[in-house]
């Protein structure tokens, strides 16, 4: 009996070491989320920002599973008030350039004024380049001064010391070892992301960084809302766009829930799979997927490795864009009645004409100056009535002839290539106001022409002084 008593006493001692040197051994990353203080970089002129919780979920009404993270904030500075809806976006820096201030821009620009006092857009820098951060900050600090001043938009940044490993991890699905590194640091992203929006509004909407917005989609949401709140039905996703992770909506009382499960299994699968997982788990049987959808995919370039991306939802209604108020003229004959104009305005009518000749063009006439910063044109009906050869020009000094306005200068800002034009952050290179957009004919041809879509955002300006 002593000796079993005494082999016990040995067995116990053993485990109480071990676990003493384990605990030793493993003191500071047991205490990292408690101690650590993130490595603030003086050139980025940042401090950090302290976390705004929702109150109403339980997880962190009683500090369950702490998500222990540090941010910085960047630029602007949450209201007190709680708004009706924040928006997320985590930007990172792609190969091919940047969709971010397009995407800013358009949210912006598609939404009243009373609409915007509605929202706080939050947007997580989550590049570990302080370059990149930099060049960035200054680019929305000089384009959204007043949005940052008036606290419709935040920018934020976590430090890499926060992040757990995003490198050797297992490969599910047996993706490459960089795409696994990608797709997992994603899921991080949006989990600290969704982790701060918690309690900034009362829905909370997840976009990406390469997106335009139909026409007041803050409103449509809300009615979208209300109608869903009628049925008295589960929910945890209300989906607003078909793809990926666009288009997103949840509840605020969620958000501490969704961050930990994005957090928990970051590493296994993509993030709109786990977000399917997600829904089920919060008793959501079936997807709510709305329509027409409110966001449409617009990079033309991924962000991972740069590679092409023709995503679009098939759903969004262009009826929803509408262009800054313009004339528009051409010297192309017009078939029947599919006038110049209707390229310009919203839907899904174009301008249809007869063959153009070299030194043929279509003028859009702004009503007001405005710096131009997103341009695209489609032309033509699959491969039919192409434009084939024409380049995009901005001018400036609005002259009339006749029934006709035009522009004295232009510049060239490109070629329309394969029967398209596309070209974002336009400002970098042509920051001046312009008052005109022309399509100029440079080689006759012999099919008839369809310019089915001309579209641009733009930010207001004075006119140029001479």
């Amino acid at each position: 009996m002593r000796l079993l008593l005494k082999k016990k006493s040995v067995v116990l001692a053993v485990l109480l070491l071990v676990g003493g040197l384990y605990l030793i051994n493993h003191s500071d990353f047991l205490m990292a989320g408690l101690s650590r203080s993130p490595e603030i970089h003086p050139s980025e002129l940042t401090w950090q920002g302290q976390l705004l919780v929702s109150k109403e979920s339980w997880v962190d009404r009683g500090q369950y599973l702490p998500l222990n993270v540090s941010y910085q904030l960047l630029a602007g500075a949450p209201a007190t008030e709680q708004r009706y809806l924040s928006i997320g976006i985590s930007s990172v820096n792609r190969k091919k350039g940047s969709y971010l201030i397009s995407t800013l821009q358009s949210i912006f620009s598609m939404s009243s004024s009373e609409e915007r006092s509605s929202m706080v857009v939050v947007v997580l820098l989550a590049d570990f380049d302080t370059g990149w951060r930099m060049a960035t900050l200054k680019d929305i600090k000089t384009t959204f001064a007043l949005e940052l001043e008036q606290g419709q938009l935040v920018v934020i940044h976590v430090p890499l010391e926060f992040y757990p490993p995003i490198t050797g991890l297992k490969r599910n699905y047996n993706d490459a070892p960089e795409r696994v590194t990608f797709r997992s640091k994603q899921n991080l992203d949006y989990a600290f992301l969704i982790h701060y929006c918690a309690g900034l509004g009362q829905y909370y909407l997840q976009l990406e960084d390469d997106i335009s917005c139909a026409k007041n989609f803050l409103s449509s949401i809300r009615n979208r809302v209300a109608e869903q709140e009628k049925q008295k039905v589960t929910w945890a996703t209300l989906e607003f766009s078909v793809l990926g992770y666009i288009g997103k909506l949840y509840k605020s009382g969620h958000l501490p829930l969704l961050a930990r499960f994005l957090f928990l299994f970051y590493q296994e699968m993509p993030c709109d799979w786990l977000l399917t997982h997600f829904k089920l788990v919060m008793t959501q049987k079936a997807t709510i997927l709305f329509k027409p959808s409110l966001f449409q995919h617009m990079g033309t370039f991924s962000s991972f490795q740069g590679r092409h991306n023709k995503l679009k939802d098939k759903d969004f209604d262009d009826g929803f864009y509408t262009n800054p108020v313009a004339e528009v003229f051409s010297n192309i004959s017009t078939y029947q009645k599919n006038f110049p104009n209707l390229a310009w305005d919203a839907g899904e009518a174009f301008f249809w004409g007869l063959s153009p000749v070299k030194g043929s063009y279509l003028t859009v006439v702004f009503k007001e100056p405005a710096v131009v910063t997103w341009i695209f044109v489609e032309t033509g009906s699959g491969t039919k009535d192409l434009l084939q050869s024409a380049q995009v020009e901005l001018g400036h000094d609005v002259v009339t002839t006749g029934k006709d306005k035009s522009c004295k200068d232009f510049q060239s800002v490109g070629a329309i290539e394969n029967g398209k034009f596309e070209m974002q952050e336009v400002d970098k290179k042509y920051s001046s106001a312009s008052k005109c957009l022309r399509i100029l004919v440079t080689a006759t041809q012999k099919h008839w022409v369809i310019i089915r879509k001309i579209r641009v955002t733009t930010k207001q300006s004075a006119p140029r002084q001479e």
